[in-house]
């Protein structure tokens, strides 16, 4: 039984090599992207600018006058006695 299991375990090690030298290969084939770098103190402004903005203080309006509209007479209907 250790003998069957020694053999195993010796393929199983041997297949793993195998796979990491075919993915080791198979990634220096693949041509390399250049990823856009963003500059990270414009991202930090940014940040700062926002957080700046949102606290505004609040003024107080003043309130508009308004001109005193004319009321129409109602008619008044005659009631008898």
């Amino acid at each position: 039984m250790n003998k069957k299991k020694k053999i195993a375990n010796k393929k199983h090690r041997k297949t793993r090599d195998r796979l990491k030298q075919l993915k080791v290969v198979s990634l220096s084939k693949m041509k390399k992207k250049v990823a856009p770098k963003k500059d990270v103190s414009d991202i930090a402004e940014k940040e700062v600018a926002a957080k700046t903005t949102t606290k505004k203080t609040t003024t107080k309006k003043t309130a508009a006058k308004k001109t005193a509209t004319k009321k129409t007479a109602t008619k008044k209907t005659a009631t008898k006695k």
